[in-house]
């Protein structure tokens, strides 16, 4: 009878060491379901996928998309860098990782995203979704939307940080390509994700993805995620001998093994990708957000206004500046020069400059523009006949002596010569002085026949850069409004003072 006592109580003993087992083993240390994706950046090829498009926790990769919206309500005068965010207690209230903002505080726009990107913070990304949409649910919906537009077809996103929520779920491919449209969409911000730490306001922070960056030759971001359900999660890219990889993984068991993972991937898509590709950039998505304040219905891109004149309330009429007594050099050059020039001024524009202060260290999210690249005028070479009008474009060089201080209130293109035509349109407001000069000479290389002979003028604002041509008649500026409406392009006219 005792013999047989012994065994009920042995199996009970075995049972009771493995529920402590099951209580003393971390619960991180529960592999999470794995997946893979490597992709080569340039062509959007795929050189390996493994359960590539199987629902999982994304954790904090979801943060990339919270910083594209970013970046792109930035681009599009929405909101600025230099804004101040009032926290909510909401945002105050996340669990960490987060920078420790307090509720009621206010803080820069760039902070919040430099501690989003860097420090992977919760309470910095759902105070961005709050200070671009009004709230987290509402800008939920617009990741959602975003996600549809780019592509992403297995994605569904209920919050801003990443979380772990019933529905929020995404895939390995997914993740992927974000990180590609990142890379493409937003190159004047992508520096941001490589950097080892960042200046974040209130405090420096440190990089997430560190041990990656700094061990990994070419390696230059993107985003780490952890959560108990969703593993050890990583969205990375690297150049190398002028291939770019992105590969991404989710449920690794620690930092260490994701990270082994990772650059095990890197390196079979540096290997599997051919030398000599086609660039074949993605295409950017219709802009997904506001315009003046009101919605885009359905998110389907850009609300063209035409403003009436007895809308405009005040002209942006520019004064002309002094003609120098012995005019600047000029040089004729074609369409593809000026193209190149704005694609030489767009590479120089992405270096960060050197900085001679301790609280300078950390470069700003928005890049210094001031580079020596030649002006574009809409001046017309008289040594060229009317047929060949079109394609003849003069470049004007910046004065020799010219100082390179700070930009003034109103920087103007060309001096004009309008004469009496004191009409003008304006084609929207952008975060940099570079990023308007751009936009005015992309339409006006496009819109020769309506623009020639207006006037190329970058105003600034408290939160961006105006965009405008003057010196038009207002049948010219009605013309020209028609055209870029429906060419999808946002325009107001500008009526003349007085």
């Amino acid at each position: 009878m005792r013999a047989r006592n012994k065994q009920p109580v042995r199996w009970g003993l075995v049972a009771l060491a493995a529920l402590w087992m099951m209580v003393i083993v971390p619960l991180s240390a529960v592999a999470a379901p794995y997946a893979a994706f490597v992709m080569d950046a340039r062509s959007g090829e795929v050189l390996h996928a493994r359960n590539a498009d199987t629902r999982l926790h994304p954790a904090s990769l979801t943060k990339m998309m919270t910083l594209y919206i970013a970046f792109e309500a930035v681009e599009n005068g929405e909101i600025g860098l230099d804004d101040q965010v009032k926290i909510s207690s909401h945002a105050a209230s996340e669990p960490p990782s987060k920078l420790g903002l307090r509720a009621g505080q206010s803080i820069r726009l760039r902070y919040l995203i430099r501690a989003a990107a860097v420090k992977s913070a919760n309470d910095a990304a759902t105070a961005l979704g709050e200070a671009i949409e009004g709230s987290e649910a509402r800008f939920a919906a617009r990741m959602n939307r975003t996600a549809k537009a780019l592509g992403m077809k297995n994605t569904t996103f209920k919050n801003a940080h990443g979380l772990t929520e019933s529905g929020h779920q995404s895939t390995a491919r997914d993740m992927t390509i974000l990180g590609r449209h990142l890379f493409y969409d937003y190159p004047e911000y992508y520096n941001l994700f490589s950097r080892i730490t960042a200046d974040a306001g209130v405090r420096k922070v440190y990089h997430t993805n560190r041990k990656l960056l700094s061990s990994y030759k070419g390696a230059d971001g993107i985003k780490t995620g952890y959560t108990r359900a969703a593993g050890f999660n990583l969205t990375a890219s690297a150049e190398r001998g002028g291939k770019r990889i992105i590969a991404t993984v989710y449920g690794g068991r620690s930092t260490a093994t994701r990270n082994a993972k990772v650059a095990e991937l890197l390196d079979l898509g540096f290997a599997e990708a051919k030398t000599r590709v086609a660039l074949n950039k993605p295409s950017k998505p219709p802009y997904m957000g506001k315009i003046n304040g009101d919605d885009v219905p359905g998110g389907v891109g850009k609300v063209v206004r035409l403003a009436s004149a007895a809308a405009v309330k005040r002209s942006l009429r520019p004064m002309l500046r002094p003609v120098p007594e012995e005019p600047a050099p000029v040089l004729v050059a074609d369409k593809a020069d000026i193209e190149n020039a704005i694609l030489a001024a767009q590479e120089v524009s992405l270096e960060e400059p050197e900085r001679n202060t301790a609280e300078a260290e950390e470069a700003e999210l928005v890049p210094d523009p001031e580079a020596d690249v030649l002006t574009a005028a809409l001046d017309v070479n008289p040594d060229v006949t009317p047929e060949l009008r079109p394609e003849s474009i003069v470049l004007a060089s910046r004065e020799i002596g010219e100082p390179r201080g700070d930009p003034e209130q109103e920087i103007v293109e060309r001096v004009s010569t309008s004469g009496g035509r004191h009409w003008g349109i304006t084609v929207g407001r952008y975060p940099s002085q570079y990023k308007a000069r751009k936009v005015l000479l992309q339409i006006a290389l496009n819109e020769m026949s309506t623009l020639d002979g207006s006037l190329r003028k970058v105003l600034k604002r408290n939160s961006g850069y105006d965009a405008n041509f003057m010196g038009m008649t207002r049948e010219t500026a009605e013309l020209a409004c028609r055209r870029l409406q429906a060419k999808k392009i946002t325009c107001f006219m500008i009526e003349p003072t007085g």
